[in-house]
């Protein structure tokens, strides 16, 4: 049986569907509030209604990915997915709409903690997760260009999610049953989904990875407040017109899957600290400069260089909590955190612009991520090993090891398992011949 995992690309597509809601935020905040007649406020409270349900279920399926089996889960999050959203686009009523957006973010966030458990279990989990933001922000650069030309009103968008759910689905038949399959999963992946099912394995890295699951949320909090009025910022403040809005997001959108190319060909020549640190670092100044937008330049600028960085910063940031414990669960709490983070982000955008003006609120932002930059560096460099693969055992005599465990006799629970973490070397002291000749001589 081969000792390769299963191809990437199913979850790519599952982690397209479940994250196009969160890019797709600042024209369903701005539609909601113009087609329902709500405030930007109350606009932006919807909008976190739908990510909160998305992060709640994140959390709630955080370790049980694969004991109830990832095709299931995947089907029943689209379904989720495409019911609530399609209702939610094709009513009026406020209270409908909620509900609906209520349930199509718990199928959101199903699907996302779906493709985060799997996106863990690959061989570059980096990879797998750039793949996946590529995906999602052609897709939304797509729509962007795309919706504004199919009319007003809220329903454009939310329809919009909920047919890209229905398109991915055929996807899922390639997913793993579940770990109580002997088809499910294959070769290595096998004893990481039996461990990642049985409740008694401990959760690794816990105090890194708590560290890690907070500064997200605050990261993903100040991401997600700026986009979640950005299109408020480009039609009042600088004076643009809807279509005009739509073209810059689609421009930032597709100069952001140039950073994540960037990212991929950078790989880990870097690190993971420095992206990280620098890269947020960086986003807080263009969150500034696009709160502070007076025309199309400026607010273009602001939006096209902060949509460069923050897919690279995210990719390092999924690949950091996906190392973290090779059966993905600090990879869908972390996740999970993020979706939080990002459920907050309308509402304290809003609010934030509100009563400070968006320049105020750029400032606010441009703090919080600078504050968290220290940790989330720290993070990266506290946790810098390398995962343990076949064929790169550094043991002593690391080498007749790599070729024991690369011969095909071997039995694949044996193998060492992709995104094992590498055991420690226990020092056995032996005493020296002379010593033993004394005690020989002594009894």
């Amino acid at each position: 049986m081969s000792a390769r995992p299963r191809a990437a690309w199913p979850l790519v597509a599952v982690f397209t569907a479940g994250y196009l809601a969160a890019y797709l935020l600042p024209t369903v905040v701005g539609r909601l509030s113009a087609g329902l007649g709500l405030s930007p406020a109350e606009a932006g409270l919807v909008g976190s209604t739908l990510l909160l349900s998305s992060a709640t279920a994140g959390f709630t399926l955080a370790s049980r990915v694969e004991r109830h089996g990832p095709r299931r889960l995947a089907r029943l999050g689209l379904l989720l997915a495409i019911t609530g959203y399609g209702a939610a686009a094709l009513t009026t009523l406020l209270p409908l709409v909620v509900a609906g957006a209520v349930v199509g973010g718990l199928g959101s966030g199903t699907a996302t903690a779906v493709a985060a458990a799997g996106i863990a279990a690959q061989r570059d989990p980096h990879r797998a997760s750039a793949l996946g933001l590529l995906s999602v922000s052609a897709t939304a650069g797509a729509l962007y260009l795309t919706i504004p030309h199919l009319g007003g009103g809220h329903a454009i968008p939310l329809a919009a999610i909920a047919a890209v759910a229905a398109l991915v689905w055929p996807a899922t038949r390639w997913l793993p049953v579940g770990s109580g399959s002997g088809r499910a999963v294959e070769g290595a992946a096998a004893a990481t989904a039996a461990t990642a099912a049985t409740p008694g394995v401990r959760l690794p890295h816990r105090r890194s990875g708590t560290v890690l699951a907070a500064t997200m949320l605050c990261w993903s909090l100040a991401q997600n407040a700026l986009w979640g009025v950005s299109g408020r910022i480009g039609l009042t403040q600088a004076g643009l017109s809807e279509v005009t809005v739509g073209m810059v997001f689609a421009a930032g959108l597709g100069a952001g899957l140039l950073g994540v190319l960037g990212a991929g060909a950078l790989g880990a020549r870097l690190g993971r600290a420095v992206p990280i640190g620098v890269g947020t670092a960086i986003i807080a100044g263009c969150i500034v400069a696009s709160s502070s937008a007076r025309g199309l330049v400026s607010f273009a600028s602001g939006e096209i260089l902060w949509n460069v960085f923050y897919p690279v910063v995210l990719s390092y940031l999924i690949g950091l909590s996906a190392s973290l414990d090779p059966h993905g669960r600090w990879a869908v709490l972390a996740g999970s955190a993020s979706s939080l983070g990002v459920a907050c982000g309308p509402l304290t955008g809003s609010l934030l612009s509100q009563y400070a003006g968006y320049r105020g609120m750029g400032f606010v932002l441009c703090a919080l991520l600078l504050l968290i930059a220290a940790p989330l560096s720290a993070v990266a460099v506290h946790t810098s090993g390398r995962p343990l693969v076949p064929g790169s055992i550094r043991r002593r005599g690391g080498m007749p090891a790599a070729v024991v465990a690369g011969r095909g006799g071997a039995s694949a629970a044996l193998l060492p398992q992709i995104g094992v973490p590498e055991q420690e070397v226990a020092e056995i002291p032996i005493p020296s011949r002379a010593r033993r000749r004394r005690k020989v001589l002594a009894s």
